[in-house]
């Protein structure tokens, strides 16, 4: 089954006209609790070691009271990069599934916004969890061998979220292979597709960044209708069955 860009915007376009201001909420809220905390930690280490402020802050002073400067700032990076990892683990990663779980359903005309707190329903939180964190610890170590095979890694398995909205119980490595499956030979056609949004942020950067909060739903809901239609296409071959997905489309 091919699929081009404009289909999947048209019909992106078609599901936001029913219901854009819930996705809208949905992908602000997943956007700003998603990957933050690394660039907040790396703020706060910016700015309470950068060189040339600390030059002026330590003339003058106590050896001792520099190095229990030194100690607390340390301390306050430490807690600073904990939270970060925190909010990733517990908040964003279930409300990433949660909102990969909200537009699929928009395309069955579902637009219950509770499909956000979807993944942190019991029985289902610990393992989303854990699938998307070693999913992610998998990206990032193939980043720091080579920045271009961890790029190709993280359009391997960037099917992943949505098959946990799908089915939350399923096991790592099946998601993993599932994703990996569904993105053979579409990893540079994908690529294309978020290239063509580019235009879309610089217009959202014109407004002093804030208009790039109404792209977002427009890329959420073009990605979600991606992943459909590569699950049909999995559905077609054999990759996996109705109940492992618990496919009702």
């Amino acid at each position: 089954m091919m699929w081009t860009r404009e289909e999947l915007k048209g019909k992106a376009k078609a599901v936001l006209s029913r219901s854009y201001w819930k996705a809208l909420l949905v992908s602000f809220v997943a956007a700003v609790l998603s990957g933050k905390g690394g660039n907040v930690s790396y703020r706060v280490f910016n700015q309470a070691t950068g060189r040339s402020d600390f030059d002026n802050m330590a003339k003058g002073l106590d050896p001792k009271v520099i190095m229990a400067i030194l100690g607390v700032t340390g301390i306050i990076v430490l807690l600073a990069i904990a939270f970060g990892i925190a909010l990733q683990l517990f908040l964003a990663y279930p409300l990433r599934v949660g909102a990969a779980r909200f537009f699929i359903s928009l395309t069955a005309k579902d637009t219950e916004i509770n499909k956000l707190g979807y993944a942190f329903k019991t029985g289902r939180y610990g393992n989303v969890i854990k699938v998307m964190f070693i999913t992610n610890l998998i990206v990032f170590l193939w980043t720091l061998l080579f920045i271009i095979p961890g790029i190709v890694k993280g359009y391997a398995y960037s099917m992943v979220p949505y098959i946990l909205a799908d089915n939350p119980q399923i096991d790592y490595k099946r998601a993993m292979e599932l994703s990996e499956q569904m993105t053979m030979g579409e990893k540079a056609n994908i690529w294309v597709l978020d290239l063509s949004f580019i235009g879309w942020y610089l217009l959202g950067l014109l407004a002093c960044g804030i208009g790039m909060v109404f792209v977002h739903p427009y890329v959420d809901a073009t990605k979600a209708e991606l992943y459909i239609t590569l699950r049909k296409r999995a559905l077609r071959e054999g990759l996996f069955t109705y109940e492992e997905l618990n496919e009702k489309m």
